[in-house]
């Protein structure tokens, strides 16, 4: 595994965030967290944010979905779509 700068990681956390918010104004629903970020060639992001499709009781009956968000360099976006839909439950193999 390469060693990453303080600097990159901060940057990351940034993408994270602004990929959060995209996700969140595109889909209408809140994040349940970021599952994936990685530095695309062009100095942009790619990151995938998971979000609660469907509340269900109990909650492991949840569906959840994870959308990959493209931003350039500047965090905005130029890419989205759904990558998954699965329940919270669901342990993906190998």
């Amino acid at each position: 595994m390469t060693r990453r700068s303080p600097a990159d990681c901060t940057a990351a956390r940034r993408a994270a965030r602004s990929a959060v918010g995209h996700v969140a104004d595109m889909t209408g629903r809140d994040a349940e967290g970021v599952v994936g970020v990685q530095r695309r060639e062009d100095g942009g992001w790619s990151v995938t944010v998971e979000v609660v499709e469907i509340h269900r009781i109990p909650d492991s009956a949840d569906i959840l979905a994870a959308y990959q968000a493209d931003l350039d360099a500047d965090g905005q976006l130029v890419a989205f779509h759904r990558t998954r839909r699965y329940t919270r439950g669901h342990v993906d193999r190998p």
